[in-house]
């Protein structure tokens, strides 16, 4: 998100609201992505809640994608 919009802050409140849930989300994604692959002592991780919050985390993130494209294409026809 910060390449995208890098040396501003972005004036509307949909596109920072669309813009926090990709950031978070991405980091959501990347933190469950590392529970898939435990440190050997750990004991094994619940893979289907695992695949789910993965899942969940990927429609988050295609949500404030799709967000932040339907604002910025109204933006740019105006």
């Amino acid at each position: 998100p910060a390449s995208v919009f890098p040396s501003q802050k972005p004036k509307s409140e949909l596109v920072r609201t669309s813009l926090r849930l990709l950031t978070s989300s991405a980091y959501r994604l990347q933190s469950e992505c590392r529970k898939a692959l435990p440190a050997e002592p750990s004991p094994a991780p619940d893979i289907q809640l695992v695949t789910q919050q993965v899942i969940q985390c990927a429609y988050d993130i295609a949500k404030a994608a799709k967000q932040l494209v339907t604002i910025t294409t109204k933006e740019n026809n105006n």
